[in-house]
């Protein structure tokens, strides 16, 4: 049984209702194309893909050292590093790892956190109410995957 707390929560099969995303960030530093909410949809996509092996023979066969393997078994990609090579494309025992897919941008989604405690920017400009703050545990019944200790998803099952 998964811990009950307060998270972001993003329903990814509202959010596919959106063309292009529209929600704001308050993030303070990050260009308008650059946002917090882009890099928790890049974070979540490639977290739902990648299988974050023990070892990670992909980060491990970077020329460049580009990879590196986080605290949380996430892959971060030093971008000024990579060279495009795609040795980590190649080294991955599942073949699930795709350039476009590693989190690219610079900016990352902050959770708001010490900013403020119940208003989010985010929660409040989601035309389609795709985005929450509430208590979420994990509930593989559900569809509903937690990211890490702050982000929270639900999803579509694949079908085999």
């Amino acid at each position: 049984m998964g811990i009950i707390m307060k998270r972001l929560f993003i329903d990814l099969e509202v959010c596919k209702k959106c063309e292009k995303c529209v929600i704001e960030c308050s993030y303070y530093n990050h260009y308008p194309e650059n946002n917090g909410i882009t890099a928790l949809r890049e974070r979540v996509r490639y977290a739902l893909i990648c299988k974050q092996c023990e070892e990670a023979p992909c980060v491990e066969v970077c020329p460049q050292d580009a990879l590196e393997k986080q605290e949380d078994g996430s892959l971060k990609r030093y971008n000024m590093l990579c060279v495009g090579c795609n040795s980590c494309v190649i080294a991955c025992p599942f073949g699930t790892i795709y350039p476009e897919l590693i989190p690219y941008l610079d900016s990352v989604c902050d959770y708001c956190k010490k900013r403020f405690k119940d208003a989010y920017l985010c929660i409040e400009t989601c035309p389609y109410d795709a985005i929450e703050y509430k208590e979420v545990k994990e509930d593989k019944e559900k569809n509903i995957i937690l990211i890490n200790k702050n982000l929270g998803v639900h999803l579509k099952k694949w079908k085999l």
